[in-house]
């Protein structure tokens, strides 16, 4: 070990966590390895009187902790004016962390992991880099590092592009889903990286991170959220080969510690087979009666002699006979609103309208339709079904994890209703594993799979099949 009076100053450094457990593990290393003064503390409060007291070298700082969180400490920091290097050290591993954390300033970010100490070597090496960093300024690689770090805690398909417009970073995944390495793409730009997946140069979501709404929808894409910065959409696309594919993605801006744009990174997912029929169709639906909530009064035009006399019957088995058989949804849809309008209460009525509406596209209208549908008949296995996949589709588009959750509770009634219902299982497993709960998805996928072998699979009889 070298020793100040050699020559040698050794690094202050402060260390935030609320685990006294791992504050340890990391001061012992950090002092007996990293040739580091460590001091700890277990609150951001506190953490911050430490700051206006002493100097430090840099920070590590876990990115949840109670009552200021990490990026609130690092938002604080900056704002006064710190530039002390920081380093976000912690267990959330999604890339949207990482995003946060750089984009308010953080030089580093590292995931907690199971070897604690390769994490800790990585951790002394980061420490040093941000002292050489700070010392001597951002040096040229630094952004493309920054995209890098970003990426690496995502398991998603993700390609990063400097502010040229040039390709950074290339994962794993887009190469596995492209079938082009990150060999061949790093360096190209001028859209290259978009052929791939459109057949040919154009201007992908990652390029239109700071486009309108109307930019976007004049190169197809179709908005499903923003936040913070980033957009989500999905686009049709047509191969060379003739196949039609449906892509999602997202994209989101990076900036430097300065608040300098410094590229982007995005995210691509083939959801063809995912979304299936509910977005083959871009086509607006006529417009439609809004749904009314429960227990709301049918329209006195429709009359009690409509109802005795079976319309609304008739109309709902003309709206799936249009729908189902001649696929015309937008038609269908009509026929339902008039079975509505003579009676409110037929839940089949509402439920066949929300399949249709999701056909169009038109997921959170069909939401509203199922929803309907489950408040008139609240234990029914095909409307359960129906509103778990509308729900699923949704929070996979949005990526909201409260939406998908809901799903899985949906889903999760079908199977205590028909346990031996393989498909809503399977459907559990995709939810689950989209939120990241990977021993949830593991069982489910194995329920399924095993209902499947033993040839036991149950399926709920559609009431529109009987008409048709």
């Amino acid at each position: 070990m070298r020793f100040a009076s050699q020559g040698f100053t050794m690094l202050s450094i402060l260390v935030i966590d609320d685990e006294p457990d791992l504050l340890d593990h990391v001061r012992h290393f950090l002092e007996r390895y990293g040739d580091m003064k460590v001091d700890t503390s277990r609150s951001s409060k506190d953490a911050l009187n430490q700051v206006d007291k002493k100097e430090y070298d840099a920070i590590i700082l876990d990115y949840s902790l109670p009552e200021i969180s990490g990026i609130d400490f690092l938002k604080i920091l900056r704002a006064k004016g710190d530039t002390t290097p920081i380093i976000i050290f912690t267990g959330v591993g999604r890339e949207h962390a990482a995003i946060e954390a750089l984009n308010n300033g953080a030089d580093f970010f590292l995931q907690k992991g199971d070897d604690p100490q390769t994490q800790f070597r990585e951790l002394a090496h980061m420490i040093k880099q941000a002292r050489d960093r700070r010392s001597v300024g951002r040096s040229p690689g630094t952004s493309k590092r920054i995209i890098s770090d970003v990426m690496s805690f995502s398991p998603e398909a993700m390609v990063g592009i400097d502010r040229e417009g040039t390709v950074v970073a290339w994962n794993t995944a887009i190469a596995d889903l492209s079938g082009v390495n990150a060999e061949v793409m790093i360096g190209r730009g001028n859209y290259e990286y978009a052929v791939p997946f459109f057949g040919k140069k154009v201007p992908m979501l990652i390029d239109l991170v700071f486009a309108t709404d109307a930019e976007l929808g004049a190169h197809n894409y179709n908005i499903v959220s923003r936040d913070k910065g980033a957009v989500i959409a999905w686009t049709r696309v047509v191969r060379p080969d003739n196949r039609e594919l449906t892509l999602w993605m997202r994209a989101m801006p990076l900036y430097d510690g300065k608040g300098v744009f410094i590229g982007a990174i995005g995210s691509v997912r083939d959801i063809t087979d995912l979304a299936g029929a509910a977005l083959r169709s871009t086509v607006p639906a006529t417009p439609s009666a809004s749904v009314p909530s429960a227990g709301a009064a049918t329209p006195a035009h429709g009359g009690l002699l409509d109802r005795i006399t079976g319309k609304a019957k008739a109309a709902y088995r003309q709206g799936v006979r249009l729908c189902y058989k001649e696929g015309k949804p937008e038609e269908a849809i009509r026929c339902f609103d008039r079975a509505t309008e003579i009676d409110s209460g037929l839940a089949y009525v509402w439920n066949d309208r929300g399949s249709c509406l999701k056909e169009l596209g038109k997921f959170e209208e069909a939401q509203k339709s199922f929803e309907r549908a489950l408040e008139l008949s609240p234990k029914d296995e095909e409307y359960l079904y129906d509103y778990g996949e509308v729900l699923e589709t949704i929070g996979i588009l949005r990526r909201e994890n409260k939406i998908l959750d809901s799903a899985i509770h949906s889903f999760s009634t079908v199977t205590e209703i028909s346990p031996n219902n393989a498909n809503a299982w399977n459907h559990i497993g995709i939810c689950a594993r989209e939120i990241g709960q990977e021993d949830e998805a593991r069982n489910a996928f194995e329920r399924a799979s095993s209902i499947v072998r033993a040839k036991k699979d149950r399926m709920f009889q559609r009431r529109r099949d009987t008409v048709l």
